[in-house]
């Protein structure tokens, strides 16, 4: 599946032809690596990163044109291919760098959740 839609670009092609709902369904068919790695009982840090992956390449994929561009390049699937293989040597245990990928993730997270919070602010304070 992942050779499919990144190897033979069908994902980004997919995302161009129908711009945003071509990035959903393409984040829907990678969900089949992240329901082979929950099979094998893979770490929920691993799986964790799997979705990482794949929200990134939905984010990046709704911007028209430019999104297309930058899904070609990154290869969400095969990112997580690589991880299921990687992993699967050790049992499915996540390692330092996974649990460093999700800390991270959830503090930029966290930093976009304040910053809207604080423009809203911001903005209310500013119409009143």
């Amino acid at each position: 599946m992942a050779r499919v839609l990144d190897h033979y670009l069908v994902d980004p092609l997919i995302g161009l032809i129908l711009p945003g709902a071509g990035d959903l369904i393409g984040s829907l068919l990678g969900l089949y690596t992240v329901a082979v790695a929950i099979r094998r009982k893979m770490s929920p840090v691993i799986v964790a990163r799997m979705l990482m992956n794949l929200a990134l390449d939905a984010l990046l994929g709704v911007v028209p044109l430019l999104g297309d561009i930058t899904d070609i390049a990154f290869k969400a699937n095969e990112r997580n291919v690589k991880l299921l293989v990687d992993r699967e040597a050790t049992g499915g245990r996540a390692r330092a760098r996974d649990w460093a990928m999700i800390v991270g993730a959830a503090l930029v997270f966290g930093a976009a959740i304040g910053l809207t919070i604080y423009a809203l602010v911001s903005v209310i304070r500013a119409l009143s």
